[in-house]
């Protein structure tokens, strides 16, 4: 097991963002008028230790708690491992790949895309998507993660024969059809998408179980990813309501109660469709059972729930900052 986590560390470092690591570095050793070498030393014992990343020791804010509730994180380490056998590599396809996401859950899916072949192969399809009524479009691509070169356009910028050269200068494969967020959700933050993280996990009797669901705010971006500056709130299972302030992955930052531009109130938020949007995700998660564990990013619009993404490889930050604590028991059960 060591062995293995030297290789996780070489791999750590090796894509590690430097930029942020010492920023976290010289805040806390600030902050908590630590050295640098003894929080060094640290990282590197939690590394081996709790089977988590170098940037999880300040994500999970190890430099505050003990060893007992150290050991309640589920860290990259330890998720990759769950992941990768819940999720084997040969059933992840239809997850990673966008095109043949929204294919295979097409039924949950209302609003237009396109790929690129499409478009090039019938320029007429080009021109519909380029009329749909929010006015907007999105190109991504197909294989694209945490909202990475996403670019939302609006649609009288293009011409199908410009909207295939942009996408192809992009090396973007995906056009898709802005959609148009519930009124609440626009009032909270209109700037972007606001989602619905839902994680399911199917037990060994094949029934689906939700583990935990996340309303992700957009702060003056057009994604609402974590990574991008955004924030994340826990979601009450029952009710649809948020029940907790929402958090930055930027441990620079305090979380907040209200929305910082907007300044509606985030906890007591109540998600449109919430009876609908979970009834959608169990029929999902029955889909393709041979991936038991997925992360399901939704969107509520004034018509009710859609499907975005399943993600097989879900986010560990956004499923346990918001709750400020380790989660780890919450898998263990499924092993």
């Amino acid at each position: 097991m060591r062995v293995k986590r030297l290789i996780y560390l070489g791999y750590y470092i090796k894509e590690l963002d430097w930029a942020k690591f010492n920023k976290f570095l010289n805040y806390v050793s600030t902050r908590h008028k630590k050295s640098k070498m003894t929080i060094l030393i640290d990282i590197l014992t939690s590394v081996l230790k709790y089977n988590i990343a170098p940037i999880d020791y300040f994500l999970f804010r190890f430099y505050e708690i003990q060893d007992q509730e150290r050991g309640t994180y589920a860290g990259t380490g330890y998720l990759y491992e769950y992941q990768l056998r819940m999720n084997p590599i040969s059933t992840r396809s239809v997850l990673e790949n966008k095109l043949e996401f929204l294919n295979h859950y097409k039924s949950f899916i209302k609003h237009n895309h396109f790929s690129l072949l499409d478009i090039k192969n019938d320029h007429t399809l080009a021109s519909r998507i380029l009329s749909n009524g929010s006015g907007k479009i999105v190109l991504k691509n197909s294989s694209g993660q945490c909202g990475y070169g996403v670019e939302v356009r609006n649609c009288q910028d293009f011409s199908p024969e410009t909207l295939i050269e942009r996408l192809k200068e992009n090396k973007n494969d995906l056009v898709e059809e802005f959609i148009i967020q519930h009124n609440k959700l626009m009032q909270l933050s209109s700037t972007g998408l606001n989602t619905i993280r839902i994680i399911t996990q199917l037990d060994t009797n094949g029934d689906v179980k939700i583990i935990a669901a996340r309303l992700r705010i957009s702060v003056n971006s057009h994604v609402d990813n974590l990574a991008a500056g955004n924030l994340a709130a826990p979601i009450n299972l029952e009710t649809g309501k948020v029940y907790g302030g929402a958090v930055y992955s930027d441990i620079t930052k305090e979380q907040t109660n209200t929305h910082p531009l907007t300044g509606v109130e985030i906890i007591g938020f109540e998600i449109p469709y919430w009876k609908e949007t979970i009834k959608m995700v169990k029929d999902a998660a029955l889909m393709s059972k041979g991936n038991r564990s997925i992360g399901w990013d939704i969107a509520i619009t004034n018509e009710g729930p859609e499907l975005l993404e399943g993600n097989h490889n879900w986010c560990k930050l956004l499923w346990q900052l918001p709750v400020r604590r380790g989660l780890k028991y919450e898998l263990e059960k499924y092993l």
